[in-house]
């Protein structure tokens, strides 16, 4: 089977633009969710931070006839409804044309775990044989829209969210953009592994046994040796049942002893772009030797063990998993081994 590397990265978010300043702020624990559009002219800031993602993760990588573009985000340009053509497609060709991309692009919109599922689309593209290399952006932007859905379940905070923390009230809402390139050609990260599970539990609940979830670790653990594990860098969205639902999985699989973080307290949810955003920070902090910590985090207050970081501590192993869950039972983990052109 074709190896698939990352070989190229690029972040857009309110407490850095590039990945040492937003590993910076992570390991400080300076958080930062909305951007400052004060000075912003354009039609569309979610297609601008899109675009300027993907343009620092293709720097010096040529763009061909045989470069994919995949976007993941869950609303797109939805604040614009009425106004303009909010077609998720339509984001996607215009992006796809500013960053000189000439291939029909892709758009993954799976609820919030679209950004491991558009790297896994990115995957199997280049692993078709099709695609040389294939740029895959998460981005989401904040809006009115997005805010009354989440308010309407009652699972927003009215302060910094504290994933798994005993006094969590809900999420924080945030917004990003973030850009992986994915190729054959040996990069330091390998994508070796990933996978959806869908356990239909609840339109919007999490599945009470964590199945979806248990599913996905079941599936990715089986080429992986535990003791290989640096971290695992969980949804940990600080609402009452998604952190219950992870620790009863993460129980099932027998990895509550395996270093835990949420870095959800840094950024806030940022849906589309989770995934890759944490992803992307993950690879710079084990690149870094750490495991960061959680934000917010202080007592723990989930059913199982969970071994969260607190603090920062040393990284030992040679990967991490990733892992989401969204609406209507969505669930995706996939496997960052370190081990390229080091």
């Amino acid at each position: 089977m074709t190896k698939v590397y990352c070989i190229g990265e690029g972040l857009v978010t309110p407490v850095g633009s590039t990945v040492k300043e937003v590993l910076s702020a992570a390991r400080e624990g300076r958080s930062g969710r909305l951007f400052d559009k004060g000075g912003f002219s354009g039609t569309s800031f979610f297609e601008t931070i899109a675009i300027e993602a993907a343009r620092k993760a293709i720097q010096g990588i040529e763009i061909t006839p045989r470069t994919g573009l995949v976007l993941s985000t869950t609303k797109g340009n939805v604040e614009h409804i009425g106004k303009a053509d909010i077609s998720l497609a339509a984001s996607a060709l215009n992006i796809a044309d500013a960053i000189g991309i000439t291939a029909s692009p892709i758009v993954v919109s799976n609820a919030c775990i679209s950004g491991i599922a558009a790297l896994l689309q990115g995957v199997r593209m280049i692993r078709s044989g099709e695609y040389d290399e294939v740029v895959v952006i998460g981005a989401e932007v904040h809006s009115d829209f997005i805010h009354s859905g989440f308010d309407c379940l009652k699972a927003l905070s009215p302060e910094p969210c504290r994933p798994f923390d005993k006094d969590r009230q809900g999420l924080n809402l945030g917004e990003a953009a973030a850009a992986m390139v994915l190729s054959a050609r040996k990069g330091q990260w390998e994508i070796t592994d990933g996978v959806i599970r869908n356990d239909a539990n609840h339109i919007s609940g999490p599945s009470r046994t964590g199945e979806g979830c248990y599913k996905c670790l079941r599936y990715v653990m089986e080429g992986v040796n535990k003791e290989d594990i640096a971290f695992i860098s969980v949804h940990g969205t600080a609402t009452p049942y998604n952190d219950e639902m992870e620790s009863i999985a993460l129980y099932r699989a027998g990895l509550s002893d395996v270093p835990v973080n949420a870095l959800k307290g840094i950024f806030g949810h940022t849906l589309g772009a989770a995934g890759i955003l944490e992803a992307i920070v993950s690879m710079a902090a084990f690149d870094s030797g750490i495991v960061l910590p959680t934000k917010g985090f202080h007592e723990m207050g989930v059913t199982y063990p969970v071994n969260v970081s607190a603090h920062e501590r040393p990284a030992k192993g040679k990967l991490f998993l990733k892992l989401l869950s969204g609406f209507g039972g969505v669930n995706g983990a996939m496997v960052f081994r370190k081990g390229g052109a080091l």
